[in-house]
């Protein structure tokens, strides 16, 4: 698990191949991809795909489907996914072969994948035909051949010689983000580079390497390689139709996937999003790739999943409703139990938080127990964060107007930032943004990634990445893996 931990791949380095695009997939929406399969090689068969998760599987939603093939109900099948819930919480991914109600392999990881701020790199490559039964399928996670477990108290077995898969089986059918059209199950985060390539067992590394200076596994070109006849290559470029097959191969059926749904959240540049693995109030759910909170009762709080320590950073909010307060927070101050239980950005009713934050309602400026007047928001007013961790300074704007006549660019009239808690303990300069929202509201993020608001005239930062409401501050970046490798900051 340590090395797969170290290998993830969170986009902060610079690669020779840039993924430009990757498609999001919410379980709450039915969104998936799905096309009739054809007669095509059935034994042997390479999947690759690259996927960062924006939820973690739980009793609610057990099971998160990536991939599957075969008959209409796909219980007879092939198909891998990602399993929490009570009997196996630990969020393994399970890799899964049936064929007529044959079970050929029933396997899965012994390590768990949590890591929701992450892409993750997944080959499965089978040959049945294989002499040697370890040689039949070969399942490699950033780079890394696994042994699978069993599962349920059963031994692992690898599939019979020779058997069929139900991949590229006439009359059958397969989804990418499902497990079928009308089932649930689904995947929940961002899938890119999504390759199938029929009658050849590739290798891992004809997909993807490790960077000789970071370890981290990064991907390849993959546009060069000989998909097979019934084979194809999602690369989610087309806006209009992510379902197009950029080999020319049959293209895929978009089942409630829109043009909304592309992003531009890659392996080769990570993105914040709001931090998944943050302990809040049962009920309170994290939806639409990892940039919506929906807050079920009492004031919950979403921060960003990249913290920052240095450089100059800027993201978008939207209150969703409510009585919100948009801001900052350090990551020391997880460590009350207030955060996660009716905490605002800027006051905890305990006078030493180490966040600051402006209230909609009010438009008071709260730090700790002191206070400044700000501006007031609604519902539906977009609110700017800007964010100088090198001079520790910091900007709200509403609707473009920055508060108080603040100026990022010239760093006039900032935000005010106190030093530490009344109780002595000092900020640690590790600071995530975020939003607090109340009960029954939605709050949403645009860390310029992917936001579920579509900004009406997109901006970017000076470096051409993200996708905001508004043209970030001068100097000022969007939170994303090539800036931070440009500019600093901690991931």
């Amino acid at each position: 698990m340590e090395s797969l931990a170290r290998t993830a791949n969170r986009g902060s380095i610079s690669t020779g191949y840039d993924i430009d695009n990757s498609c999001k997939f919410e379980h709450s929406n039915a969104e998936s991809l799905g096309k009739d399969q054809a007669q095509g090689t059935q034994t042997t068969w390479t999947f690759s795909t690259w996927l960062k998760r924006t939820a973690l599987s739980d009793t609610s939603h057990s099971y998160h489907h990536v991939w599957a093939a075969g008959r209409s109900d796909l219980d007879n099948g092939t198909k891998f996914y990602f399993r929490g819930d009570s009997s196996y919480p630990e969020n393994r991914i399970f890799f899964y072969m049936d064929n007529g109600g044959t079970q050929y392999l029933h396997g899965a990881t012994s390590q768990s994948f949590r890591d929701t701020s992450a892409w993750y790199h997944i080959v499965w490559a089978v040959d049945t035909t294989q002499s040697t039964a370890s040689d039949r399928s070969k399942v490699y996670i950033n780079g890394e051949l696994q042994t699978l477990v069993g599962v349920s108290g059963a031994a692992f077995t690898n599939p019979p010689q020779n058997s069929s898969t139900r991949v590229n089986d006439n009359g059958g059918v397969m989804y990418v983000g499902a497990q079928n059209q009308n089932g649930g199950n689904r995947f929940r985060g961002y899938l890119a580079e999504t390759v199938l390539i029929d009658g050849s067992q590739l290798d891992v590394t004809d997909f993807g390497e490790y960077d000789d200076d970071s370890g981290i596994w990064i991907p390849k070109d993959v546009s060069g390689l000989s998909f097979g006849t019934r084979g194809f290559y999602l690369d989610y470029s087309d806006a209009s139709n992510l379902g197009n097959d950029a080999d020319g191969s049959t293209e895929f059926n978009e089942y409630n996937i829109t043009a909304a749904d592309q992003a531009t959240d890659t392996p080769t540049n990570n993105f914040a999003t709001f931090n998944v693995a943050q302990p809040r109030q049962s009920g309170t759910t994290i939806a639409e790739g990892g940039t919506e909170m929906y807050v079920n009762s009492n004031y919950q709080t979403a921060v960003s999943s990249i913290a920052v320590s240095s450089g100059k950073w800027y993201a978008e909010f939207i209150a969703g409703g409510g009585n919100a307060m948009v801001g900052f927070v350090d990551v020391t101050e997880w460590t009350i139990p207030q955060l996660h239980n009716g905490f605002w950005l800027g006051y905890d009713g305990t006078g030493n938080t180490l966040s600051v934050g402006m209230k909609g309602s009010d438009g008071v400026i709260y730090n700790e127990s002191n206070s400044a007047t700000g501006a007031t928001f609604g519902n539906a007013d977009v609110l700017s964060v800007a964010l100088d961790m090198d001079n520790r300074k910091a900007y709200f704007a509403v609707n473009g107007t920055w508060v108080n006549s603040g100026n990022p660019a010239t760093a006039a009239n900032p935000i005010l930032w106190y030093t530490q808690r009344a109780d002595g303990t000092p900020w640690t300069d590790v600071i995530t943004m975020g939003i607090t929202g109340n009960s029954n509201t939605y709050p949403r993020c645009n860390f310029g990634g992917y936001s579920s608001v579509v900004p009406s005239s997109p901006q970017s930062d000076a470096n051409g990445y993200g996708t905001f409401e508004y043209a970030p501050p001068s100097g000022y970046y969007a939170l994303c893996g090539k800036n931070l490798a440009e500019f600093g900051g901690t991931a």
